[in-house]
């Protein structure tokens, strides 16, 4: 069902951005659409041209699953080529069947064909005034430009800035120029669009460069505001540091004023913003307090946990309660039914989405995900609570979607054991039966050292009772979703009190 396109809601989806498009958002319901999309920077001309196919095996399994040629990809390839209900321009038809012509089947093709595939369907969101920046690693910009033409440009659209944003943080090769730019496109739908100039002009380099608008008839304003120059088509805006006060450790996150600079140059208040790969949430931060309406959409349950977190941390206490009535979620399990299907969801390669949603909802977005890299040692995440001033202890969650039984909390009793942890939750879709629950009991009771409060050492959580809240975690933890990653980058442990 689509959305209304005038409710003044914000709405976050959880799920493929392709079905969201399709199925929620209307057409020509957009201002403006900014979009960061994944891509596999480390593969190499050689590969691309020799077709050789295999993705740098370093990568996380999720991403190679999704970066190659398989049955998603084929169907994605034969949707555009035969063109059925004619939703794709004849350009991109043409371009596509090239492009499988030069490159081949491979990991490649199959990013450009899901990149046709959703960008087509940010074109038929955008009103007629709407702008579109998409912002991608160098290697592949040459060929996201020619399916942008090909979408665009074919239907009245017009290409208006490559832009370079630049940065100088970071390593350097001896063997090569340092890489140091990302591309961002910037078009819009048709001869008519938003751009507000002065509202993202920058400071003069020096005092006597200093302009006055000749247009405004004031000389008493002339005196008074002088406006910069108009940004250039490189931006020179630092990269986040691991010490940078907005970091919430997410890999890709942008820094916030990047998207100020696109946000107020290519839309006004109360238009909608849309990023349909949105994250940790920059864009949809940003909007938010831009004045900006805006949809949010993402395929993993850590980003939409990270989201909600990081806008819930920003609103001063008393606006929150305001702030989520004007938040609208799809997607999130909110039945039995929903969680069984999110557990065995075809588009989750790495089976990883359940678990995430049922730990990070139990600990009201506070724990750390284990990612899988390797072995997860029987640790699904985690979370450190404080039981004293220099001191704190662990607590181990583990999610089952599949079969349980007694044998299942021994096993996490073991691993409890070999990690330290104080503590043990489990997380099932099936009910307990009454051997797990025993088991469970004998483990005993732990008792906090700071609190007169007793909590069992092992907790077991039908996912029915994490539906109807009537189970959830209450233990002060010293860490919460959005600065975990950053903790663990930096290699420390720093303690505060939630």
């Amino acid at each position: 069902m689509l959305i209304p396109i005038s409710d003044n809601k914000n709405y976050l989806f959880y799920g493929d951005n392709l079905d969201v498009l399709r199925q929620r958002i209307p057409s020509e319901s957009v201002d403006l659409c900014y979009i960061d999309p994944p891509f596999n920077s480390k593969r190499t001309y050689f590969q691309i041209y020799n077709n050789i196919g295999h993705d740098d095996v370093a990568q996380a399994q999720a991403f190679m699953d999704t970066w190659q040629w398989g049955p998603e990809a084929d169907r994605g390839f034969e949707e555009i080529l035969t063109n059925a209900d004619g939703r794709f321009s004849m350009q991109t038809v043409t371009l596509i069947q090239g492009y499988r012509a030069v490159l081949g089947a491979g990991g490649l093709l199959a990013y450009l064909v899901h990149m046709a595939l959703r960008i087509t369907e940010i074109h038929r969101v955008l009103k007629p005034v709407g702008s579109f920046y998409l912002h991608c690693d160098p290697t592949a910009s040459h060929y996201l430009k020619l399916i942008l033409d090909a979408v665009f440009v074919s239907q009245g659209g017009h290409y208006t800035n490559e832009i370079a944003w630049c940065y100088g943080s970071g390593g350097a090769s001896h063997r090569h120029f340092s890489k140091k730019h990302d591309t961002i496109f910037f078009y819009h739908k048709s001869s008519t669009w938003t751009f507000n100039v002065d509202a993202v002009r920058e400071p003069y380099s020096s005092p006597h460069k200093s302009r006055t608008p000749k247009q405004v008839g004031s000389k008493q304003y002339q005196k008074m505001h002088p406006l910069g120059r108009i940004p250039f088509d490189w931006w020179e805006i630092p990269i986040l540091t691991n010490s940078a006060k907005e970091r919430l450790g997410y890999p890709t996150q942008k820094p916030e004023s990047l998207l100020e600079r696109i946000i107020q140059a290519s839309s006004n208040p109360g238009d909608t913003v849309l990023d349909a790969y949105c994250g940790c949430g920059t864009t949809v931060a940003v909007s938010q307090r831009l004045g900006r309406r805006w949809f949010g959409i993402d395929i993993t349950y850590q980003a939409i946990s990270l989201i909600l977190k990081r806008l819930e941390d920003s609103t001063p206490p008393e606006q929150r309660a305001d702030l989520m009535d004007h938040i609208v979620t799809h997607g999130i399990p909110k039945d039995l039914a929903a969680a069984e299907a999110l557990a065995h969801d075809p588009h989750d390669k790495t089976r990883k989405e359940f678990e995430k949603w049922a730990i990070l909802t139990y600990t009201r977005n506070r724990a750390r995900i284990h990612e899988k890299k390797g072995a997860d040692r029987g640790i699904d995440g985690w979370a450190s609570f404080v039981t004293g001033p220099q001191s704190v202890a662990k607590v181990l969650f583990q999610a089952k979607s599949g079969k349980v039984n007694r044998a299942t909390v021994a096993t996490l009793r073991g691993d409890m054991a070999r990690e330290g942890a104080a503590l043990g939750v489990l997380l099932t879709l099936k009910p307990p039966t009454k051997e797990m629950l025993k088991e469970a009991t004998t483990a005993g009771t732990y008792t906090h050292p700071l609190y007169d409060a007793h909590y069992p050492v092992i907790e077991i959580v039908p996912v029915q009772d994490l539906l109807s809240g009537s189970k959830v975690f209450t233990i002060p933890m010293t860490h919460d979703a959005v600065k975990s990653a950053q903790v663990a980058n930096a290699g420390t442990d720093q303690l505060r009190w939630m």
